[in-house]
């Protein structure tokens, strides 16, 4: 049977596939059980899973999956769990290749009335809350250092790093934090590692002694921001880590045992890979590229410092159309309401950052300057830890054209993580800010983090 001759028709179907969802749902009490408590949706790991029900109202595979083929991750795994059939036309969507729906960024978090391996997932498209399981060592004792390609990085109680994609459980170990420049490893006379000795230098410059720390306490101190690249050249992936001291970078291609250091430059903010090229900016402003692909790094400077001094947080992202863009980002530091302004030490827990502002700007690399922005109706942005984003508005009816959807990214874990989260929806237009979700139910040790569901295998060859 041919495939539907258009959007609309197929939308109709999906919308016929949905209420007899709902339908089934009503009719059978033991199914919505398995499948809903309250408002959340649990699963495990969102890998294929056995059917939950009897049969359903039978349609013709290829139609079904013509009409899964529209459905995001969330939706597309529940619609593949209600029966045989349409587990079947999931799978073949799955493993053919043709399910290559554009997914809603969704934020992810931990929370204290879950179990510590259970990860939250709120549903902008959906506005609703998942549950995920999580492979060992337990997602909430972790924290979430960066997103990207539906991956995250993540940096475990022994300060050690992982990729895990929480949509099919698979996990994967990143080369040890030992082998970053600064870090060596502290062994006790029986050979048990015990602490890290962690030094403070970039390039040829030493900013001061080296100190210990033990095993959970570095990465309060090390990690800043981290990053999953596709590298079409080679068809490999890519991980980008800004650390400290000073924000410096790091990296380790596919098939890596250790780190990568790349002096002598630091104060980098965020990064970006485009056309085998590493793009990373600074806290001034500047643009740096590194090619990474070749035996020996080389690194170019695109751009010197827009600013001699910039407090904003600064990002950089490119467009849906190919534009390369500087976003700044500003914060109000305030103090709690029961707190006293005047004392002069503050428990960390009283003190609040807000955004106030965000300033977009178009990189012009050929004149190495910057110029505003003032309209940006036609996109949406996604800033924070993850990998920033910049979609097409229009491809994403959920979501709302000149906001920008932020997460907390302060780079001071160890003197915010008990702090209340910076995470909203800011809108360009009047700089208003509003809430994502209320109440907040995360938990502030790992803060919150954007991800885009992904259901592809992860081989990333990596740490081999």
């Amino acid at each position: 049977m041919e495939m539907c001759s258009n959007r609309a028709g197929t939308m109709s179907l999906c919308r016929l596939l949905l209420r007899a969802l709902r339908e089934m749902f009503a009719f059978s009490p033991s199914l919505l059980k398995a499948i809903q408590i309250g408002h959340e949706y649990v699963h495990p790991p969102l890998r294929e899973v056995a059917t939950v029900g009897g049969e359903s109202p039978e349609l013709p595979q290829d139609i079904l999956i013509d009409i899964f083929a529209l459905l995001e991750i969330p939706d597309l795994v529940r619609a593949g769990s209600v029966c045989t059939s349409w587990h079947a036309a999931y799978i073949s969507l799955r493993t053919s290749g043709m399910y290559r729906r554009p997914q809603t960024p969704c934020l992810l978090y931990t929370s204290a009335s879950t179990d510590d391996n259970v990860a939250c997932l709120y549903s902008l498209a959906e506005k609703r809350v998942y549950k995920l399981t999580l492979p060992e060592p337990p997602i909430r004792n972790r924290y979430l250092i960066g997103s990207s390609q539906g991956l995250l990085i993540t940096a475990d109680e022994r300060s050690e790093l992982h990729i895990v994609n929480p949509f099919t459980g698979e996990q994967m170990a990143l080369p040890s934090v030992t082998t970053i420049e600064q870090v060596k490893p502290i062994f006790d006379d029986a050979g048990v590692l015990k602490q890290y000795e962690f030094s403070r230098y970039y390039g040829e410059e030493e900013l001061a002694g080296p100190i210990i720390y033990d095993l959970e306490n570095l990465r309060d101190q090390l990690y800043v921001k981290a990053f999953v690249f596709s590298d079409s050249s080679t068809g490999n992936y890519i991980v980008v880590l800004i650390h400290n001291p000073i924000d410096q970078l790091s990296f380790a291609r596919a098939g890596d045992s250790r780190w990568t250091w790349l002096p002598p430059s630091a104060a980098y903010e965020d990064c970006i890979y485009m056309d085998g090229l590493l793009y990373a900016v600074t806290s001034t402003g500047g643009i740096d590229a590194f090619d990474l692909t070749g035996p020996t790094i080389v690194r170019t400077v695109i751009a010197d410092n827009m600013k001699d001094f910039i407090y904003e947080h600064l990002y950089i992202v490119q467009t849906p159309s190919g534009e390369l863009l500087q976003v700044w980002r500003e914060q109000n530091v305030a103090v709690g309401d029961d707190a006293d302004e005047d004392a002069p030490e503050h428990d960390h827990s009283e003190i609040m950052k807000e955004t106030r502002r965000v300033m977009l700007y178009q990189i012009d690399m050929a004149a190495k300057e910057l110029h505003e922005i003032n309209s940006f109706h036609a996109h949406v942005l996604f800033l924070g830890l993850s990998q920033s984003l910049c979609l097409n508005a229009e491809e994403y009816p959920q979501l709302k054209g000149n906001h920008v959807y932020f997460t907390d990214d302060d780079h001071g874990f160890a003197l915010w993580k008990s702090s209340c989260r910076d995470i909203g929806v800011f809108n360009l237009e009047n700089d208003s800010m509003e809430e994502i979700v209320s109440p907040q139910s995360w938990c502030s040790l790992a803060a919150p983090i954007w991800i885009t569901p992904r259901l592809t295998p992860m081989c990333l060859g990596l740490n081999k």
